[in-house]
């Protein structure tokens, strides 16, 4: 789970992380006060979406007068902001943040991610901060500082400053990066972080160490032991589909193309996409149902999938592992019939009681192709969708 820009920088505030001074707005009228209140002669104008490249997308705006502010605010709220992060429709901004310009020295990049391979939480470190991290993860990766963190430990004062020293930080300036790394830390660590990002984290002439940018991204397994996060959710900012997928444990991810794929299991999942695409296809969504399908669950996926606006013909690869393919060959008639379905359709079941299940749809009075070989299926669904 995302949160915006203005979220994140409360929980840095709460944590002992110093942020610039700043003014949330839903409506231009309130710009001028802001700057006032803010002060100082130069200010910043930021969209708050959950997407990353906001610069790039013209959704940061400096500005060197309140009127250029005001200005700024008109353009952003109400409209959606297109970014390379962001689909061709973009995401809607309904707030902005402004806050007064800093006397920037040196810009860093400090992050904390859990490393996979590692299985540890893992800081990340540069001197390249501004830019894009996984451009300079590519083009000059020794300019990235490593440091995994003991998972039966906490992060030390001296592994701080070791970071410190590695980004040639003065050492007046140890103090303040130590806070501000252990209380990315603490945050990661008692709310269940994927991943906190500061993007600029900024050196002032003042010498101060400031988080001009934060992003937070959250384990969604994990909200419920976290209401506290639950609670800055922004559904708008969320795929519509994605979210009522939520709702009924259908883990859902909408795609551009034009076969709607509905799975049981993620792995299976994955390869019934990869198998579309070899054979020319293109997958409209991820779809996995899970292991305790039900007519109920079926019926929502199938409701999902047929909402979206390219999807051609739909492929159900069901493995009947726990549950029996003809209870699922039931669930999905009672499914079909409940939603209205008219999409072409090809049903591939394997597994427990398979070819009951299969003899069920064949008898049945809709017009769904059967198979049980998933390449064959494939082959048909992409056909279909042609």
């Amino acid at each position: 789970m995302h949160i915006h820009e203005y979220q994140a920088k409360e929980l840095f505030k709460h944590n002992g992380i110093q942020v610039p001074d700043l003014e949330v707005i839903s409506n231009s009228n309130e710009t001028r006060s802001a700057c006032k209140k803010l002060g100082g002669n130069v200010w910043v104008v930021k969209a708050q979406v959950h997407a990353g490249g906001r610069g790039k997308g013209g959704g940061v705006i400096v500005c060197n007068s309140i009127e250029d502010a005001e200005k700024a605010s008109q353009k952003l709220l109400g409209k959606k902001l297109v970014t390379p992060q962001t689909d061709e429709d973009g995401q809607p901004i309904n707030q902005v943040i402004i806050e007064a310009g800093q006397d920037i020295f040196k810009e860093l990049y400090l992050g904390l991610l859990v490393d996979r391979s590692t299985e540890r939480i893992t800081i990340l470190a540069s001197t390249e901060g501004g830019m894009d991290i996984e451009q300079v993860a590519s083009e000059s990766p020794e300019k990235i500082i490593k440091h995994a963190i003991n998972p039966l430990g906490n992060l030390s004062i001296k592994e701080c400053q070791n970071i410190a020293k590695k980004l040639n930080l003065n050492s007046v300036l140890w103090e303040q990066f130590t806070k501000t790394l252990i209380g990315l830390y603490s945050i990661f660590t008692n709310n269940d972080g994927n991943l906190i990002e500061i993007n600029p984290l900024i050196i002032s002439k003042q010498n101060e160490i400031i988080a001009l940018d934060g992003k937070i991204d959250f384990d969604d397994n994990a909200l419920y032991r976290n209401e506290d996060i639950i609670n800055l959710r922004d559904f708008e900012q969320e795929d519509e589909k994605e979210r009522i997928a939520s709702e009924y444990q259908l883990n859902y991810i909408s795609l551009d193309g034009t076969v709607g794929c509905m799975v049981n299991g993620a792995g299976l999942a994955m390869a019934t996409m990869d198998l579309i695409e070899y054979h020319g296809g293109s997958p409209a969504n991820f779809l996995d149902v899970g292991g305790g399908t039900t007519a109920e669950r079926v019926a929502k996926a199938f409701e999902i999938i047929q909402s979206g606006q390219n999807v051609k013909a739909i492929l159900v690869n069901i493995f009947g592992g726990i549950v029996r393919c003809d209870l699922i060959a039931e669930g999905i008639l009672q499914a079909i019939e409940k939603v209205g379905l008219t999409l072409p359709i090809v049903v591939r079941l394997e597994g427990t009681n398979a070819p009951q299940g299969l003899k069920i749809l064949n008898d049945s009075n809709f017009n769904i192709m059967t198979e049980a070989d998933l390449t064959l299926a494939a082959k048909q669904v992409v056909e279909m969708a042609k």
